[in-house]
């Protein structure tokens, strides 16, 4: 396992172990992420990627083991305090029955509320920013109901940017978009790190997209972290292999100088579903 660290972690998870009833996710894990950095998690289905992003937020309480903020142990903070520093960003979410989109987008502000403060100008602007910036300004009025997938992704999106968070956890951020939304959804993302200083961790399937807006990459395997480090000292065809079960070539992207990745072919696999003989 290679593993590359040189950043200070804001968020760190300690020999973490978490099932799920009878079924083991991950046993005896290790991760930190740097700060003021974009980590991006990939990895196959069900290798524990929404699971660790999870417990990193402390939705899920490890059975061993233990997450730390700012080198405190997370379940040590209040919950409207530790949600003033981290925010998350699930993969599915429920609202009630007709809400609207602006009252939605609103609840990202309750962490900042309090018996001695109540909605201010603050909110409303942060409201109004979260919503310009992913382009749902103009459904405020509509519920959640009346909307795709893709604006329902947004409106989420928008209700963790008021949070304004300087940690944030984004489980598949770009499910449900097109690709014109899955970069404007990755760009706004760079701009939150590179102009505000925010860490974001990410967790992506698209190889491609994760190692071009990473600045540390970390890749899992059935429960186990394969490697971590900058995505162009770790990202190659021997790792594509080994996590993802493809032959791949690892090109350089012309455009970003990035690594680009180029499947060729499943490992041990034939078109008709018999495995090869290697």
């Amino acid at each position: 396992m290679f593993l590359e660290d040189r950043h200070p972690a804001v968020l760190r998870g300690e020999s973490l172990s978490v099932s799920y009833e009878s079924r083991r996710v991950f046993k005896g894990l290790d991760l930190s992420i740097p700060e003021g950095q974009i980590t991006v998690i990939v990895g196959p289905n069900a290798c524990g990627k929404s699971s660790l992003l999870r417990t990193l937020s402390r939705l899920l309480v490890p059975e061993q083991g233990q997450v730390l903020l700012r080198d405190r142990e997370i379940h040590r903070y209040g919950s409207r305090e530790v949600a003033r520093i981290l925010g998350l960003l699930p993969q599915s979410s429920s609202a009630p029955a007709g809400i609207c989109v602006a009252d939605l987008v609103a609840r990202g502000r309750f962490p900042h509320q309090t018996l001695l403060r109540q909605w201010t100008a603050a909110d409303e602007q942060a409201v109004a920013q979260a919503m310009q910036a992913t382009g749902v300004h103009s459904l405020a009025d509509a519920t959640l109901e009346e909307l795709s997938g893709g604006q329902r992704q947004r409106v989420w999106l928008a209700m963790l940017l008021a949070q304004e968070t300087p940690v944030m956890l984004l489980d598949e951020p770009t499910t449900w978009l097109d690709i014109c939304h899955q970069l404007e959804v990755l760009e706004l993302c760079r701009r939150l790190n590179r102009e505000q200083g925010r860490t974001l961790v990410m967790v992506l399937h698209d190889l491609n997209q994760a190692a071009r807006y990473a600045d540390y990459l970390v890749a899992m395997k059935a429960g186990e972290i394969v490697a971590a480090g900058a995505p162009e000292r770790i990202l190659t065809a021997e790792l594509v292999e080994r996590v993802f079960s493809i032959r791949a070539r690892i090109e350089t992207d012309p455009v970003t100088g990035c690594p680009w990745v180029l499947p060729i072919a499943s490992v041990g696999r034939m078109d008709d579903g018999r495995f090869l003989k290697e």
